[in-house]
Order: C-alpha cells, then structure tokens, then sequence
C-alpha cells in the first residue's frame, strides 16, 4: 500500500530539516513540508494562515492560542498534536528607550507599555513572564498595534476596557523612540535596536541570565505553534496523529545529533549547545504529549487568569483526540 499523502505548512525553522528533506519520514506518510524561506516574518505568517484556512494543505503550524480559542468556542474542526516547532523565551523580546525613564523592571509599574496583539500565544506568555518578575500585567498601561508595519500578528476582536489601540498611521518602534510608550514587547527585533548605541536597547541586557532564572524556576521553555490536522483528515486515519508526532520526535533527534556533532553554524555554537543541556537537559526541543502537559496547562491557566478564555482548559482537553488515536 502506497504511503499517505499529507502537506502541512510551517516556517523554515533550521531544527525542522531532517523532516523538509526527509531524513525522516513517518511511519506510512509522505509526509510535504511546504515552507517559508530567508527566516522571513511575513512568509511564517503566511504559512500560519495556510494551515487552517488553505484547503490545500491538511494543516500544519499554528498558533497555540488560536486552537485554545477554537476549543472554548467549541470548534474542533482541527486536531491538536503535541509537536511544538516554535518555543521561545520572553526577556529578550522587551524593548525600551536608551535613556529613557525605564532601567529595570520594577520601572515598568504604571508606564506605558506597547505589545504586537493582545490575544497571540506569545503575548500570553510575555505576562506569565512579568508576573514571574515582579510586575502585574494590570499595573501597566497596555497599547496595541503593528511593529513596525512590514510584519503584522494582530487578531480581531474586541479588546479590554483597559487596552488602547495605537491610533491610525503609527507604530509600536516609532512611539517608543518619540517618548510615547516606555517600552515595548515584540518578537521581531526592531529596526532601530542596537545593544549599545540604541536608540533603542534591550530592558535585559543579558537576556540568557534572566532566561536561565526563569527556566529554573519555572520548568517552562515557552510552546508558542503547536502543529494541527484537519478533523476530516484526521477522522479517517486516526493513526496519523502519533506517527506524525512521532516523526517529529525523531526529527529532533537527528537534528540535535547533527547540530552536536557538526557544531559550525556560529563560532561557539558548541558552548551554547553545552549550556543549554546544562540548565534545561537534553531533549529540551521536546515534542510529545507527556513532555508538554504541563506547560500547556500551564499557558492554558494564564490565558483564563488574564481574562481570554471564560474556563480553564486542562492539556488532557486540549490534545482529546490525539490521546484518542
């Protein structure tokens, strides 16, 4: 019997090449890996649309908190794997004004704060981790809107009372540099950022320290995109949700015994490699269901506490039917 055709659509993320050009492949699937290029924002973006709304392919990448929000609305045309191509922490991603008013978080209190979306999976996780440093998410003067206007993640919807949309015309990079906003929380570096010569410059200097704090206290290396097939698809080969999972489990091996063994991407990528085993352990791109219940229970819980979701929603509901397969 032929293998089963199935196209999922994601970002060029490097960890994912043994599976784009099939080192490893699942059990039974021909598997297609249609993805972006360059490293490209808009092009992730545009495989993230694909995979939920373009028929063409059978899923792929999305965003946590989307399927979160199908969940509680009771939509479950998409079938949650626990495979997590994108995890990432949140110090690095806080901006401010070299020689501005801020200098460190306590700071932040009361200040006007600038962020990319209110509801995305990374803005969930931007206020697990300043309620972890000390500064309530509601004793900041929240402003949403576009970056830098190239590169867009907003949702639709309505937002808290206590929310302000950046008004037409300007952007997140351009009020924090004009003394408009304090601070602002994006993934994609901002044009003007530089580490020493600003104008803007990181809240965190040395990101990696505080990163590492936030590991050891938490447990949570941050599940942002998680990867979906289509009910229909699903439905009719249930056991494809744990060979895919699988394969990407496979996946990461092989990519990590390559990186280890090949360590040339950067000069002194084997140190990085090295401490990062260090204070998280090996394995720590980890996929798979029991490897991931607890942060996703975890991104579920602050996602309530912060008013998105009307009920908490546990891991157990939200992968139901990959533990059915």
């Amino acid at each position: 019997m032929a293998d089963l055709a199935i196209r999922l659509a994601c970002a060029d993320y490097a960890r994912l090449a043994p599976l784009m050009i099939g080192d490893v492949k699942p059990e039974g699937v021909a598997l297609t890996l249609i993805h972006g290029t360059e490293g490209s924002w808009i092009a992730r973006a545009q495989m993230l649309q694909r995979a939920t709304n373009d028929l063409d392919v059978d899923g792929g990448e999305t965003s946590m908190a989307g399927h979160l929000r199908r969940i509680v609305n009771g939509d479950r045309s998409f079938v949650a794997l626990p495979v997590f191509p994108l995890r990432n922490f949140c110090a690095r991603d806080l901006y401010i004004r070299k020689n501005g008013s801020v200098r460190e978080a306590a700071d932040l209190i009361g200040k006007r704060v600038g962020m990319y979306d209110w509801v995305a999976s990374g803005s969930i996780w931007y206020r697990h981790f300043l309620n972890w440093i000390g500064v309530p998410p509601e004793k900041l003067e929240w402003w949403i809107g576009d970056v830098e206007g190239a590169w867009r993640a907003r949702h639709p919807g309505d937002l808290p009372a206590c929310v302000h949309t950046v008004p037409e015309g300007r952007y997140l990079v351009e009020m924090l540099v004009a003394g408009d906003l304090d601070a602002i929380y994006t993934p994609p570096r901002p044009s003007l950022y530089h580490p020493k010569d600003g104008p803007i410059v990181r809240l965190f200097p040395d990101a990696r320290s505080i990163e590492h704090k936030y590991y050891r206290a938490t447990k949570c290396y941050p599940p942002q995109h998680l990867v979906v097939l289509r009910r229909a698809v699903w439905e009719a080969n249930r056991w494809l949700a744990k060979a895919i999972t699988n394969a990407f489990i496979e996946n990461n091996r092989v990519f990590a015994a390559g990186i280890r063994n090949f360590p040339y991407a950067s000069p002194w990528l084997d140190s990085e490699l090295e401490e990062a085993e260090a204070v998280m352990g090996a394995g720590y791109q980890g996929d798979g269901y029991e490897t991931g219940r607890r942060e996703v229970d975890i991104f579920c819980r602050q996602s309530h506490d912060a008013g998105i979701t009307p009920r908490i929603v546990t891991a157990e509901e939200y992968f139901a039917e990959f533990l059915e397969s």
